[in-house]
């Protein structure tokens, strides 16, 4: 397959999920050698500590997260990188106010088809746990303590 540029305006209409109180919108995937998401949440929403083996970068760009990595909590202010290795179990929530970053994995990832499942399966209240573990799993993604 031959790579192809692409570009997406600020006009135009990218894919947005649904994932567990946050809104994901993939940016580029297949094909690119990476996968980046724009994601942004309300006050609280993020995922639960999980590791899977790929590695995982997040650039704040509005508000505050909070990323738990090796039994830390940091609070992330916009213009602050994070670099989580494969393997390490880590989790986020957004601060006060919610925020928005861009999320970086690569090419080896299944984040991507893990939300797109996510958002299809789950309802938005009351999202079933077990149901979560499950689809988590079929994506080589661990849940941790």
């Amino acid at each position: 397959m031959t790579p192809t540029t692409t570009i997406i305006s600020p006009q135009d209409s990218p894919e947005r999920l649904s994932v567990l109180g946050t809104h994901i919108e993939p940016l580029i995937g297949d094909g690119a050698g990476y996968h980046i998401t724009l994601q942004s949440g309300a006050e609280g929403a993020g995922p639960p500590p999980h590791a899977h083996d790929w590695d995982e970068a997040f650039f704040i760009l509005d508000g505050e997260v909070q990323l738990s990595c090796d039994g830390r909590t940091h609070h992330c202010s916009p213009g602050t990188f994070v670099h989580v290795p494969a393997g390490r179990v880590h989790a986020f929530r957004y601060g006060p106010g919610g925020g928005r970053m861009l999320e970086i994995t690569g090419s080896a990832s299944q984040a991507i088809a893990l939300f797109r499942e996510l958002s299809d399966a789950l309802p938005a209240e009351r999202p079933d746990p077990a149901r979560i573990a499950a689809i988590f799993d079929r994506h080589g993604v661990a849940l941790g303590p």
